[in-house]
């Protein structure tokens, strides 16, 4: 058999996911986030989506991005409380996808979050030097004065990868302090935008029209000005350093959302109303100035002291927003390097800072790299782009853990009326992300040409020497049938008390399907979590007993294959196999006891509702003759194949199949002979195989069971409703087959669309 990727040390994991201080609060994190948020999404974001959208635009803009952006929190905020760890959607990503998408994950969230910090450096200094040239402190003019706004964008951008370098204890509090000051001075402006407004409501005048280029024009606005919503990113970076994170983190996140969307509303309606007498339309002026046009609205709202109050606010927000994202996308590197998919490098630790100092230098130069080289509204659409395709990521990776791992995971926040939300963020922010191309193309190149350029990395560099994560699915020992027959087999085995009795069964299918099935066999071995992989051969002789039974049984007649993996939750390693194989069939057996708050138990629950083909589970099926089988029929989506099983199972030599409905009082029967005329012809089995049999009672359950005495095997069509709701109400076949005392087979056959969407999403 062909081994499994080579050994790892358990003293080097455990060095890496210790050496971050956790002493970052509420508060801290909270403020990061709104600082993220209010950098550039006011200062550039009103003139140009005023310019584009009109007055009543910009207030829309800000109020439909807060709702979608809500909806992704939502997501992030479930995730960061189930998975606390720096390195935000790459943690996500490497759950429920895998290596290769979470690389692109973190390689996209180091990116975005860079070129976020760009746009908040170009942002301080637009806006500072401007003030300092209307002063006279500055003299230039022209391509000068482009080289001076560039040297304070560098400047400035270098002084906070310093305080990075610090270390977090000194980034949160810089960020609380700075994001305090931006938070207090924008909500005095809004507020003198309100009581301007009501002393003089003519002002009101400046909405009119409200959305003069039409609704369509939303879609570009948003998609320019979404990256001002980005705050929860950079607190999901906080994992290892906040204090409680699983209750503090997804707090954080809703709390930054809120703080943020009226603050902006505020501010731009302060905007709006702030513009008078100035020969023209208040939002045609306004948007002439272009990224600068809020900063000379605001001096008309406040004449005397407004220009020096937006500088002193630009300070504050831009610099608050230029910290948190050096620091978000310093811990998405970081984890990349953690991990090895980028050089180990990127995951060194500062001896005495504790900060990683490496991952901040490249980091660094990317900022300082995309502030000097990329105009302003280049930089603010790309990285717009890279987070509507980050966040597009994490809407998907929240479906996959809640469908594939919801019972691994220990969650602080469940966001409510799953899974709308991220079905609608996922919708509409790939609408966004299209209509972007109307503000700038270049966003289009930039973005698209960074995600080749990490498919690339991850090709010829990353695939190779990525670390495992306790959360992946190893396979220790395989040896598979290469290529796909007509027919293939999965027997999951779990130990050699078992093999023989489900390779008897398997047997039979097999004589069924003919003698192109091909079969193989998969053993989940159970590693201690505190037990390094390096040690799973201590742990696999019971199971590679049981796959030399099963083939000795099944090899000489049909084509064999087998593999031992090991996976911290067992059902999602045979559900992926199932899938990974392209299995038209599962069978595993069940010892009838179950895990308290489970139907059947902690593995075959799952498996039963998420498997991607048809699944048997057999219960004290260990005798080989069936003379008499009862199906206890209900109709359904798994009749059809507990029928075939039946007659698989059957002797075919004076055996027979009663299928039994048992009807309430007062309600109707379900016909089941039309049903087996129907079926019997499609099965390619003799009718006279089948009978039917009915009852009418109050109690069902004992009924079936009371019937079933008389048989020697029972078998039953598991049924289609989710494990949440069979764990609330309860479900007749699962109650069946746990009182059941007769051999038991529990079927389910595969739906065909979703098991295609299983497969790959």
């Amino acid at each position: 058999m062909a081994t499994g990727p080579e050994k790892e040390s358990k003293t080097e994991h455990h060095k890496i996911s210790t050496e971050f201080s956790r002493n970052l609060t509420l508060l801290q994190i909270t403020m990061m986030g709104v600082g993220m948020m209010i950098g550039a999404g006011v200062f550039l974001g009103v003139g140009n989506a005023v310019k584009v959208a009109g007055p009543g635009g910009v207030i829309l803009t800000f109020a439909l991005n807060a709702v979608i952006a809500l909806f992704t929190a939502m997501s992030y905020a479930e995730l960061s409380s189930a998975i606390p760890k720096a390195g935000g959607a790459y943690n996500f990503a490497r759950i429920a996808f895998g290596r290769g998408t979470s690389f692109m994950a973190g390689w996209m969230e180091w990116f975005a979050s860079s070129v976020a910090g760009s746009l908040y450096a170009v942002t301080f200094a637009l806006y500072t030097v401007h003030y300092l040239t209307q002063l006279g402190i500055i003299q230039a003019s022209g391509f000068q004065l482009i080289l001076v706004e560039k040297g304070a964008a560098i400047l400035i951008a270098g002084f906070f990868v310093y305080i990075n370098y610090r270390g977090a204890s000194e980034t949160g509090t810089m960020g609380t302090i700075f994001t305090l000051g931006q938070t207090v001075t924008l909500a005095f402006i809004a507020l003198v935008g309100i009581a301007t407004t009501i002393a003089d409501p003519a002002r009101l005048a400046n909405f009119q029209p409200f959305l003069p280029n039409g609704w369509d024009k939303l879609l570009i606005t948003m998609g320019f000005t979404y990256v001002a919503f980005e705050g929860f990113e950079v607190i999901a970076q906080a994992g290892d350093e906040a204090i409680d994170p699983r209750r503090n983190l997804p707090k954080a996140m809703i709390y930054s959302i809120l703080i943020v969307v009226f603050t902006y509303v505020g501010v731009a309606f302060a905007a709006i109303v702030g513009v008078k007498d100035v020969g023209q339309p208040a939002w045609i002026w306004i948007g002439s100035y272009g990224g600068k046009g809020f900063g000379e609205a605001i001096s008309q709202l406040m004449p005397s002291y407004g220009s020096i109050l937006v500088t002193i606010t630009v300070i504050f927000a831009s610099t608050s927003a230029l910290n948190a994202t050096i620091y978000s996308a310093t811990r998405a590197s970081y984890a990349l390097g953690r991990d090895r998919m980028l050089p180990k490098a990127f995951s060194r630790l500062h001896p005495k800072r504790r900060t990683p100092y490496m991952a901040l230098l490249f980091t660094g130069g990317i900022v300082i790299s995309v502030a000097t080289f990329l105009p302003t509204i280049d930089v603010a659409s790309s990285a717009s782009m890279m987070f509507l395709f980050l966040f597009f990521l994490v809407n998907l990776c929240v479906i996959r853990v809640r469908r594939q791992m919801v019972d691994e995971m220990t969650y602080g926040f469940v966001m409510p009326l799953f899974p709308l939300p991220p079905i609608a963020a996922i919708l509409i922010q790939a609408t966004l992300a299209v209509w972007l191309i109307h503000m700038s193309p270049i966003a289009w190149v930039v973005g698209p040409t960074w995600v080749l350029s990490g498919i690339v990395i991850y090709r010829f560099y990353s695939k190779q020497r990525a670390r495992r994560t306790e959360d992946e699915i190893v396979v220790l020992k395989e040896q598979p049938i290469p290529s796909k027959g007509e027919y293939r087999i999965l027997v999951s085995l779990a130990n050699p008390a078992n093999a023989v009795p489900l390779a008897m069964n398997c047997y039979k299918f097999c004589q069924a399907k003919g003698d192109s099935t091909e079969i193989e066999v998969i053993n989940m071995v159970p590693i201690p979590p505190q037990v390094p992989l390096s040690e799973a051969s201590k742990y696999s002789h019971a199971g590679e007993e049981a796959i030399i039974e099963a083939m000795l049984y099944l090899a000489p007649r049909y084509k064999f294959g087998s593999t031992m993996r090991y996976c911290r939750n067992i059902a999602r390693g045979i559900i992926s196999a199932a899938a990974q194989r392209k299995a038209d069939l599962l069978i595993m057996g069940w010892q009838g006891y179950r895990r308290k708050g489970f139907s059947l138990g902690s593995t075959v629950d799952p498996v039963l509702e998420r498997a991607t083909c048809n699944v048997a589970v057999f219960k004290d099926c260990k005798q080989q003759k069936n003379m008499n089988i009862l199906i206890p029929f209900a109709g359904g989506p798994n009749a059809a194949f507990a029928l075939e099983t039946a007659s698989i199972m059957v002797e075919q030599d004076g055996g027979r199949i009663v299928v039994f409905h048992v009807a309430s009082p007062g309600k109707p029967t379900q016909d089941t002979d039309v049903f087996l005329d129907k079926i019997a012809p499609q099965l390619k089995v003799p009718r006279s195989l089948f009978e039917s049999k009915y009852a009418i009672s109050h109690e069902r359950l004992k009924t079936i069971l009371e019937e079933a005495k008389s048989y020697d095997l029972v078998i039953i069509g598991a049924t289609r409703d989710p494990i949440f709701r069979q764990r609330v109400m309860g479900s007749l076949p699962e109650i069946l087959a746990r009182h059941c005392e007769k051999p038991l087979v529990m079927v389910k056959a595969k739906h065909t669309i979703r098991s295609f969407i299983k497969r790959w999403i």
